[in-house]
């Protein structure tokens, strides 16, 4: 069986060798090291670890002995975040940021999952919290019986020493900082790195098979659970939550203004129809959407109630044209995707239907099905 070890990193790459060491150390091969990081996580890897025979990871293996080909690990193992026009990130400091992470962690470990005769260790000992809970998700969502999830534990004042990325052989003399960040100096021998195995709770054997044939937002895998045969879509105006499936979102007042709208709009047809969720009669066209202004900044003026605005903050809802209807509109689906999932924003998301200049807007979800609460 094939045992890749999969692992988050962020600017201290010594986590990647102390993982290694202390998987051998409890006599656990490794075939492949693969890693998500960013780009100054990916800058550190290449200088300090994979740096030719002075890299520290080309010294451990030549050090105890392992073959150097009996591990794939190189520049192509790096997996870096990348933004929205395809860009390395420095650093994961946005919720932008962090949805690509995720995106990233889900995507590789539904790529290496679907092998059977793979075996992933799941490593969360490295870089920002926010990576490590990104990569225990995606373990969540595709480990298998065979997979781990590992943390290590390095003696404290050896834990990210420059100078320190595994326990030598032969122990050496290195500086290091105590508590108060004062230099003191300590062989390597007292180094400890302890492999702790994460119990984690998979829930891969309850998706379907089409959930299983390409990666998926945490959103749309979990909804797939909720064994339900008409969900139901309720707007509650009174705690400013959009609730579908037992998830709720939270919308920004102006995004959920906009919403609202577009809700009413599909639960207020006159329309007498035995099943409205192929009818399209309420969805609008731009000019009428624009027409509209004052219902839709009407909805905005009792939400705001809700929130703590400032009084000079003035929204672009209050004033819509083409273009930022269209942003909003993006927005207000993007919100909703990330909570409820790429599948559920195709029925409760606000979507267009014909084409260009054509265009109009709506909800497809059968107004039967939608709720609002005042």
């Amino acid at each position: 069986m094939k045992r890749i070890l999969l692992a988050v990193c962020g600017l201290s790459p010594q986590v990647i060798t102390e993982t290694l060491y202390a998987l051998h150390q409890n006599y656990q091969p490794v075939d492949a090291i693969h890693v998500i990081t960013t780009r100054d996580g990916k800058e550190r890897i290449f200088a300090q670890l994979l740096s030719g025979k002075s890299g520290h990871y080309h010294r451990y293996l030549a050090e105890y002995g392992i073959d150097a080909n009996s591990i794939d690990f190189g520049p192509d193992n790096i997996h870096v975040i990348t933004d929205e026009h395809g860009n390395e990130i420095p650093d994961i400091v946005s919720e932008s940021d962090n949805e690509r992470l995720l995106g990233k962690c889900l995507e590789l470990a539904f790529r290496f999952t679907a092998d059977p005769a793979t075996a992933v260790f799941f490593s969360i000992a490295g870089g920002r919290k926010t990576m490590s809970a990104c990569l225990m998700v995606a373990a969540q969502m595709y480990g298998r019986p065979q997979d781990r999830v590992y943390h290590v534990l390095v003696s404290p004042e050896f834990e990210s020493n420059r100078n320190f990325f595994y326990p030598p052989r032969k122990s050496k003399i290195i500086e290091l900082l105590d508590a108060n960040g004062q230099p003191f100096f300590k062989e390597t021998k007292y180094a400890e790195i302890n492999l702790v195995h994460i119990p984690f709770v998979s829930i891969r054997d309850r998706f379907s098979g089409e959930y299983l044939d390409s990666p998926k937002d945490p959103g749309t895998l979990l909804l797939s659970l909720i064994k339900e045969e008409e969900a139901k879509l309720t707007v509650n105006l009174l705690n400013l939550k959009v609730i579908y499936k037992h998830l709720e979102a939270d919308l920004m007042p102006a995004r959920l203004a906009l919403y609202v709208f577009f809700v009413l709009q599909k639960k207020n047809c006159p329309k007498d129809v035995s099943s409205c969720g192929k009818c399209r009669e309420c969805f609008m066209n731009i000019q009428e959407i624009l027409g509209n202004q004052g219902v839709i900044a009407d909805i905005y003026g009792r939400l705001r109630k809700h929130y703590y605005l400032g009084a000079d903050r003035v929204s672009g809802i209050m004033k819509l044209d083409k273009e930022n209807f269209n942003s909003y509109r993006s927005k207000v689906n993007a919100d909703l995707r990330k909570i409820f999932g790429v599948h559920a924003v195709k029925d409760i998301g606000i979507s267009p239907i014909g084409r260009r200049p054509n265009t109009r807007y709506g909800i497809k979800l059968d107004k039967s099905r939608i709720e609002v609460i005042y």
